[in-house]
């Protein structure tokens, strides 16, 4: 009996001691967390550098909506803008490296330069999210093949863990992420597609090789 006893007590004092936690968390802390669980859905056993990325908070956002080209914020009028942040966009055919904004709103992601918005996705029409297991910052957002999508979209970004998981969750497409190894097939456009290969090396890079593959180092 008393063991029993002790037991229900454990659990109670246990209940009202994580009621306590919970009551106690700021919107933004809770926010946080909710944003970690899906990191951790997506990520946790998958991909190198998860458990460093544990004690790194995400932010709201890496840029301002007011760091934007006012050109581009009046292309995306009516949207609320709810992150930004740099990225590298390869080419989908010569792979060459691009300055560019990833632009998430509601219900649209964006590809920006400058002034100008290259491409736009849906969040409706996405097919796809692709990463690798390695410890690179490769992410290939995968398009519908119509006339309006030029191809798959395969961007570099300094913080991936994040960046996929406010896509997803602003995409309500957790269950669409992909960690693959050792390559992952991406669409160039015109029904064409085209391989991307990782693999592990003595300094990261990311080159087209001999074969016409992009390579991730």
């Amino acid at each position: 009996f008393l063991m029993q006893t002790s037991e229900m007590l454990r659990k109670i004092c246990m209940r009202n001691l994580v009621r306590k936690y919970c009551r106690g968390l700021t919107a933004e802390r809770k926010g946080q967390l909710q944003q970690k669980v899906v990191t951790s859905a997506v990520f946790s056993g998958k991909k190198e550098g998860y458990l460093e990325s544990l004690s790194q908070p995400f932010l709201e956002t890496r840029l301002k909506e007011s760091d934007l080209n006012p050109k581009v914020l009046q292309l995306i009028r009516g949207e609320s803008i709810k992150y930004v942040t740099p990225v590298i966009k390869y080419d989908r055919n010569g792979f060459k490296a691009r300055e560019r904004l990833l632009v998430l709103t509601q219900s649209s992601a964006y590809v920006v330069e400058m002034a100008k918005i290259k491409q736009k996705i849906e969040y409706s029409t996405l097919k796809g999210i692709s990463t690798s297991n390695l410890s690179d910052g490769i992410v290939v957002i995968h398009v519908p093949e119509d006339k309006q999508q030029k191809g798959d979209v395969i961007l570099q970004c300094e913080h991936i863990f994040e960046v996929v998981t406010k896509l997803c969750i602003l995409a309500n497409k957790q269950s669409l992420v992909k960690v693959v190894k050792g390559s992952l097939r991406f669409r160039v456009g015109s029904g064409k597609e085209a391989t991307m290969v990782f693999t592990v090396g003595p300094e990261p890079q990311v080159f087209k090789d001999k074969t016409g593959q992009l390579t991730v180092v």
